[in-house]
């Protein structure tokens, strides 16, 4: 069944102004109808105008921008496009799904990102590929040795701007948009535009037009959100009761912290739960092993930080659990978006620990939805451990003890309120009864004597 929410029904990808090859690819993936995204941007895309695009995170933004790229290129056009994205797996991800809708243009792309030889992807390019996916790191660094001039792109991308565009790249982009003096067509894209990056995408673009398919709720109703009360002794615990009582299919953990990633992995794999950990400091083999498992289905468990929150395209993941709620609710919303993809139904449980009722309502205010809370019955909490328990008894006394100080301290300062006010008294409501016993007597010694 298409969903009206995320597909124009109204339209086939023929009428968006695509050439034959470019639907022959788009005809081979088994797309019937555009995305409200895809339908919107593509033919301005086509047009040749700079665009801004704002939708939710499954709703087809990388074929939304692929596609027209694939349209205004021709083959030969040598380092005609470069797509910049914020991580590894996001380069990768971006370029095997131009590729595949690429397959009957005669236009090859290639990733380049940290983390692999750069030999192998120096030989790649010098095939003068047309497109470039990559890194803002990699890209530079090719483009310092000579082998990736910037002064052929036709079109820039730049796939989830607002991380493209906040302080850790915010100086990458600069100086390479800096440095393209013809001034490419640029196309920016992501699931979260605030207004500050939208200001500073701008300042990088000609008359750009905005087009938002976000209506009502950033997140699509295709996932069923709900979250869960526990104390930070008890994560481990309900992961696990969850994860055995439930039995999602494929599932992606988010954790904050890569700590946190590899202890929430080894604990499950403990207690009989195939997981994965993935973060930012494992080998680029060792992630790019995972990733192969996680999309040929044979992983059911992957525990993750938020490098894995843009870059997962995995149609088949059911569940998305937010281990840690994030302290940024526009992370949350990539997170869970990496579930109900294209239109299919997913499940997203965030754990809330009792001090974190305003992390949940930030991110209800900004998503514009009440996510309602799950019940577990036959969940038993553990018992509060020693050191916690301490520390609360030690708070309590704290606080009574200070709480009998000021009350102690009101009582005898109530006498002295209940009198009338005294106009001679000094500040405080101390009357002086007698002279300083130190003065100046008139006499104030000065340089001159």
């Amino acid at each position: 069944m298409v969903s009206s929410e995320t597909f124009d029904t109204t339209k086939t990808f023929a009428d968006l102004g695509l050439p034959a090859s470019v639907l022959k690819g788009v005809d081979a993936a088994g797309f019937k109808h555009p995305t409200k995204i895809q339908s919107a941007l593509i033919p301005v895309a086509m047009s040749g105008k700079d665009v801004i695009g704002q939708a939710k995170t499954g709703t087809g933004k990388t074929a939304a921008f692929s596609l027209p790229v694939l349209g205004l290129l021709q083959p030969g056009d040598q380092f005609g496009a470069l797509v910049l994205v914020p991580t590894r797996e996001l380069a990768i991800q971006v370029c095997r799904e131009v590729e595949e809708l690429g397959g009957h243009t005669g236009i090859k792309a290639i990733p380049v990102y940290g983390g692999k030889p750069m030999r192998a992807q120096a030989q790649a390019l010098e095939s003068h590929p047309e497109i470039i996916v990559g890194t803002p790191g990699r890209v530079m660094d090719m483009h310092q040795r000579g082998l990736l001039p910037y002064n052929q792109f036709k079109v820039v991308i730049l796939d989830e701007v607002d991380r493209m565009l906040d302080i850790g790249f915010r100086e990458d982009i600069r100086k390479i948009l800096g440095a393209m003096k013809q001034r490419p067509q640029t196309i920016f894209v992501s699931a979260t535009i605030s207004p500050e990056i939208e200001k500073l995408a701008r300042s990088y673009m000609k008359s750009p037009e905005k087009i938002v398919t976000t209506e009502k709720s950033l997140t699509v109703s295709a996932v069923d959100q709900s979250w869960l009360t526990v104390e930070p002794w008890d994560k481990r615990k309900l992961l696990h009761h969850l994860l055995k009582h439930e039995e999602p299919a494929l599932t992606i953990v988010f954790c904050r912290m890569k700590k946190t990633v590899d202890q929430v992995a080894e604990y499950l794999t403990k207690h009989g739960i195939d997981a994965h950990a993935m973060h930012g400091d494992m080998y680029q083999t060792k992630r790019d092993k995972v990733m192969d498992q996680l999309r040929g289905g044979s992983l059911g468990v992957l525990v993750a930080s938020d490098l894995a929150s843009r870059g997962l395209d995995v149609d088949d993941i059911s569940h998305v659990i937010n281990y840690d709620v994030p302290e940024d609710p526009e992370i949350y919303i990539h997170r869970i978006g990496r579930t109900a993809r294209a239109g299919r139904h997913g499940v997203a449980w965030t754990f809330i620990q009792p001090d974190q009722g305003d992390l949940l309502s930030g991110i209800e205010m900004l998503a514009n939805i009440e996510i309602p809370q799950k019940q577990y019955p036959d969940f038993t909490p553990g018992p509060i451990p020693v050191d916690v328990s301490s520390y609360r008894e030690a708070e309590k006394r704290r606080r009574e003890e200070s709480a009998s100080a000021k009350s102690r301290m009101a009582t005898a300062v109530a006498p002295t309120a209940a009198k009338a006010a005294d106009p001679n008294a000094f500040p405080g409501g101390v009357v002086p009864s007698a002279m300083p016993m130190k003065r100046l007597g008139g006499v104030v010694r000065t340089r001159r004597g």
